[in-house]
C-alpha cells in the first residue's frame, strides 16, 4: 500500500513544481490570495476533492475532502506572502508539501476508507485564519492534522509559547487643561515601557513582554493628547500571559490615577494558544521521513514567537515540522534569500520526500484504528 501511494505521488511531481512555482511568482497578501486561492482549489477539484468556496465567510479559504466516514486527516495549506517581500516564509512549499500528501493519500481511500481533507488558511503572515477556525469548529470532527513547514533545520515538530497582543494606551481627559504639567500621557508611557522592561528582565523562561509598537511623543516633556504601546505577552500558556497582562494593568492604572489620564488595557488581535507537540504522532512522522531519505531530524525547538497551530493543537492531534529546504548554510530564514530557495531543485526534492512521509503518516492513521487512539489519548492527557 506504501509503495502504490509513493509511486502515485512520484507522477504528480510536474503539478507540484508548477504549484510551487505558481505560488512564488503570484505573491499576494494576507486575506487578498485570490490568484492562488483559485489555482489550489481547481487543482484539488481536478482530483476530484469537493470544494467549499469562501469557507466560513472568508473569501480565499476553503474546505476541501474526499472519501467517507472516519479517520478523517486533515492537511492545511498556506499561501499567503509577506507583500512586497515575498514568500519569505516558504508558503508556496508549506501547500505543495500538503497537496503532495493529500492527493496521493486519497487515491488509496477505495481501499481503505477513511476521509482526507485540505483546508486552506489564508492570512498566515498577520494574525492567520486557524484560530478563528477553531472557534468556529472546523476541527472538531477531525482525527489529525498533518503540516509542515520549510526552513533551514528539519525537527520532529515545533513548540510554542502562548502569544497575547495587548494593547495599553493613556489619554487625556476631556475636562483636563492640556497645560496641566502633570497630565501628561508621555510621562505615563515612558514609565510603562520601562517598567515592562523592568519586568521582562525579571520573568522566568519561557516567558516575555515585547513592546513592537509605540504611538505618542517620545518626549515626556512633550504634551500630547494620547500615548500607545503594543505589546506581545508570551508564556507557557495562554492563562499565564493574562496573568502579566493584569499585573501590567494593576500598574498602568497606578500610573493613570497618578497623572490624572485615562486609562485603556486591551486585547487588539488574536491570542495564540500555545503548541502541545504530539509525542506519539511525532514519533510516527519523523519514522517516515527517514523512510522518505530526510535522516537527520532534530528534537522539538522552543521558539517565543506564537503558532496559530497552537489553537488547533488543543482541540486535535497536531504535528508542525520543519523542512530542511536549502543546502546554503550562509542564508537566514524568514529573507528574500530563502524565498528563492524555495522553487531550486534541492528545495522541490525536500518537499517530495516531506509530502510522501505527510501522506504516509497519514495512511497509518487511517490503518491503524490503535494508531489514532493512542495520539488521542496523549491529547487528552495534555489538556486535562
Amino acid at each position: 500500500m506504501k509503495q502504490e501511494l509513493i509511486t502515485y505521488l512520484s507522477t504528480l511531481k510536474n503539478e507540484l513544481t508548477d504549484m510551487a512555482n505558481y505560488i512564488y511568482n503570484n505573491p499576494e497578501e494576507s486575506f487578498k490570495e485570490y490568484k492562488c486561492y483559485n489555482y489550489i482549489t481547481d487543482f484539488l477539484k481536478k482530483h476530484n476533492f469537493t470544494v467549499e468556496d469562501h469557507y466560513l465567510g472568508i473569501s480565499t479559504s476553503f474546505y476541501a475532502e474526499i472519501g467517507n466516514g472516519h479517520p478523517k486527516i486533515c492537511y492545511l495549506c498556506e499561501y499567503d506572502s509577506h507583500g512586497d517581500q515575498g514568500h519569505i516564509s516558504g508558503h508556496n512549499l508549506v501547500t505543495t508539501m500538503s497537496l503532495g500528501a493529500a492527493i496521493s493519500l486519497s487515491k488509496l481511500l477505495p481501499k481503505i476508507g477513511g476521509t482526507v481533507v485540505v483546508i486552506g488558511c489564508p492570512g498566515q503572515c498577520i494574525n492567520g485564519s486557524k484560530t478563528t477556525m477553531v472557534k468556529q469548529g472546523a476541527f472538531k470532527d477531525i482525527d489529525a492534522v498533518l503540516v509542515a513547514h520549510p526552513n533551514l533545520i528539519t525537527t520532529k515538530t515545533l513548540k510554542s509559547y502562548a502569544l497575547l497582543p495587548a494593547k495599553v494606551k493613556f489619554s487625556i481627559p476631556k475636562d483636563k487643561d492640556y497645560s496641566i504639567s502633570s497630565c501628561n500621557p508621555s510621562h505615563c508611557g515612558n514609565l510603562t515601557y520601562n517598567f515592562t522592561n523592568f519586568l521582562k528582565e525579571n520573568l522566568p523562561k519561557g516567558y516575555d513582554v515585547k513592546a513592537i509598537n509605540c504611538m505618542g511623543s517620545c518626549n515626556p516633556y512633550n504634551l500630547s493628547s494620547q500615548y500607545e504601546i503594543d505589546y506581545l505577552i508570551s508564556s507557557i500558556t495562554l492563562e499565564e500571559s493574562h496573568k502579566i497582562l493584569n499585573f501590567i494593568k494593576s500598574f498602568v492604572n497606578c500610573i493613570g490615577d497618578i497623572f490624572s489620564v485615562n486609562t485603556d488595557v486591551s486585547i487588539y488581535g488574536i491570542p495564540y494558544e500555545e503548541m502541545l507537540p504530539n509525542e506519539a504522532l511525532c514519533r510516527i512522522f519523523s519514522h517516515n521521513l527517514k523512510e522518505a531519505g530526510i535522516i537527520y531530524v532534530e528534537d522539538f525547538p522552543e521558539i517565543m514567537p506564537g503558532l496559530s497551530l497552537g489553537s488547533v493543537s488543543q482541540v486535535v492531534p497536531c504535528i508542525n515540522p520543519f523542512i530542511n529546504i536549502t543546502q546554503n548554510t550562509k542564508i537566514t530564514y524568514p529573507s528574500k534569500e530563502f524565498a528563492a530557495e524555495t522553487i531550486k531543485d534541492f528545495a522541490l526534492e525536500q518537499c517530495m520526500k516531506a509530502s510522501t512521509a505527510l501522506a504516509i503518516t497519514g495512511l497509518d492513521l487511517l490503518e491503524n484504528e490503535t494508531l489514532l487512539c493512542e495520539i488521542k489519548k496523549e491529547l487528552h492527557k495534555q489538556s486535562s
